[in-house]
C-alpha cells in the first residue's frame, strides 16, 4: 500500500527553523503534486503550500509566504517542507499528501479534497 511518512517536527523557539521531510514509499509519486497540510487544536486542518510534480511550481497560503518553501527531490522520493521564522501560531500538526488524480499537470491543488494519499502527520510545537 502506497505510504507518506513524515518527519523533522519537534520544539523550537519563534524565530527558529524547522524543515519537514516526507518520504513516498513509491516512485509513481513522482508524478503527482504534493502538497503540506497543518491541523492545530480546535481547528480545522489547512492548506499550508504545494508543489507540483517537477517542482517547477509552488504554491503558499499568505500567512507562511516568505517563510516557507517546498522542495522535491524525486531521484528520492522526498519532498521537503523549509519552515524559516517560526511563529507561536505555526503550531500544529503537518501532514503530507498526494494527489495522485492530477497527472502531467503543473496545477498546484490547495483542498484538502483533491488530496487522496495522506501521511500520519508530525507535530511541530512553536514556543514564545
Amino acid at each position: 500500500q502506497a505510504q507518506l511518512v513524515e518527519s523533522g517536527g519537534g520544539l523550537v523557539q519563534a524565530g527558529g527553523s524547522l524543515r519537514l521531510a516526507c518520504a513516498a514509499s513509491e516512485r509513481t509519486f513522482n508524478n503527482y503534486p504534493m502538497g503540506w497540510f497543518r491541523q492545530a487544536p480546535g481547528k480545522d486542518r489547512e492548506f499550508v503550500g504545494g508543489i507540483s510534480w517537477s517542482g517547477s511550481r509552488t504554491y503558499f497560503v499568505d500567512s507562511v509566504k516568505g517563510r516557507f518553501t517546498i522542495s522535491r527531490d524525486n531521484a528520492k522520493n522526498m519532498v521537503y517542507l523549509q519552515m524559516n521564522s517560526l511563529k507561536p501560531e505555526d503550531t500544529a500538526i503537518y501532514y503530507c499528501a498526494a494527489a495522485r488524480s492530477i497527472v502531467g499537470s503543473a496545477y498546484v491543488p490547495a483542498f484538502s479534497q483533491e488530496y487522496d494519499t495522506w501521511g500520519q502527520g508530525t507535530q511541530v510545537t512553536v514556543s514564545s
